[in-house]
């Protein structure tokens, strides 16, 4: 039986914790000395001992764990999780019928009520990340409640409970039938090859899914395309699939070149007429302004933190700099799809740094679109560091 403990949310805290803030922070509680370990039930109270919520100790990078229910005489047990996983998959309903996309997210941690959880779905495939210890201590109970659903064909985890959240390597199927790798599934019609055992990442960052689309739909065709960062190339093939005139994905990892090629290969397009490099991004800037290439497109998603030989790079600090370079290789009409995943600000100090970069280069602009997150990454309203992506697609004018 899970070890259920009390503890109390200092004062100044109750009223964010009142208004159903999910996240139990280290500063905001006071155990008196009692030992919190990973998978303990945890209630919340106010110094009146009034219950104000009930949830597990999970320690992340985040906090100590998180409020999963307002109702105290609500167990997280088996029956639990199986219910909020049900319901999560019931306003997915509209996604499990799409016949053009058979990948996205079926289970988005606190927006769907269970911090630290997260489920994408892969075409039958279900792959897991755990956040912390104290999640993973309820593996059996979630795993069992997978298996349920009559669309489940076999399910992946990804430990994510290392010091900082960093991926735990190893073998990640737990339960069903192996997939056959690379595993390709649709996005709006697309293909997209995953492979759901090989490391932290599967191939594909699902959030972006209505941009690629967008591209595609509307902004790629007869372009010259840079996809800067560009990790598989999925962002290449759909600006390919769109009608551009070529790509070119620029990614220092060199695991880049062989999965961009198998990209564009599963969508039966010759990988020959594109240009896929291996170097730094920053190095291909230099390169870029000195034989004077310019382009109509440019696709800016680097990582939050990124580290090479040559230097370090962080959005909060470096974003504006970084853009300033890609504007320096946009034509005059060009585009650029701005986009950052970092969660330690907003939209608006998105776009002041996209403005303040305009500025720096002389370069007039305009704000055509801009995306948050797909409507399968549900997020917690008064959470709002969950709700992380920003993208912008930036116009250029004369």
């Amino acid at each position: 039986m899970t070890k259920e403990i009390t503890v109390k949310v200092k004062p100044k805290f109750l009223k964010k914790y009142k208004s159903g803030f999910p996240l139990i922070m280290k500063d905001a509680i006071d155990s008196k000395g009692q030992e919190m370990k990973e998978g303990m039930v945890v209630t919340l109270v106010d110094e009146h001992d009034s219950f104000i919520g009930k949830g597990y100790v999970g320690k992340q990078n985040k906090g100590f764990g998180w409020i999963v229910t307002k109702n105290p005489a609500e167990a997280i047990n088996n029956l639990f999780f199986k219910r909020k996983l049900e319901q999560a998959f019931t306003k997915r309903t509209s996604m499990f019928d799409h016949e053009e996309t058979n990948a996205y997210r079926v289970f988005n941690g606190e927006g769907d009520g269970i911090g630290g959880l997260i489920i994408d779905f892969y075409d039958g495939y279900y792959v897991i990340q755990w956040y912390s210890e104290g999640i993973f201590a309820f593996q059996k109970e979630i795993i069992e409640s997978i298996l349920q659903q009559a669309n489940c064909k076999g399910i992946y985890e990804k430990k994510r409970f290392d010091t900082g959240g960093h991926y735990i390597d190893g073998d990640d199927f737990v339960g069903g039938t192996p997939a056959q790798f690379p595993l390709i599934v649709k996005e709006n019609g697309m293909n997209i090859a995953v492979d759901l055992n090989d490391g932290a990442m599967v191939g594909v960052f699902l959030d972006q899914r209505d941009v690629r689309f967008q591209i595609r739909k509307t902004y790629a065709k007869d372009k010259e395309v840079l996809n800067t960062f560009s990790y598989t190339g999925v962002f290449s093939v759909a600006a390919a699939l769109g009608g551009a005139r070529k790509t070119t994905s620029v990614d220092l990892a060199k695991r880049s070149l062989p999965k961009t090629i198998e990209q564009f290969s599963v969508n039966n397009i010759d990988y020959e007429e594109h240009d896929i490099i291996v170097e730094d991004v920053f190095a291909y800037f230099k390169y870029a302004k000195r034989k004077e290439k310019k382009f109509d497109l440019i696709v800016l998603d680097p990582p939050s933190f990124a580290r090479s030989k040559q230097r370090r790079f962080s959005v909060a600090t470096d974003y504006t700099a970084l853009l300033e370079e890609v504007l320096a290789i946009t034509n005059e009409n060009g585009m650029v799809v701005a986009s950052t995943n970092y969660s330690g600000f907003g939209m608006e100090k998105f776009k002041q740094f996209i403005n303040q970069a305009c500025k720096n280069q002389k370069r007039k602009y305009s704000v055509v679109e801009q995306y948050s997150l797909p409507k399968d990454f549900k997020t917690h309203p008064q959470y709002k560091e969950g709700n992380y992506l920003k993208v912008v697609f930036i116009q250029l004018q004369n």
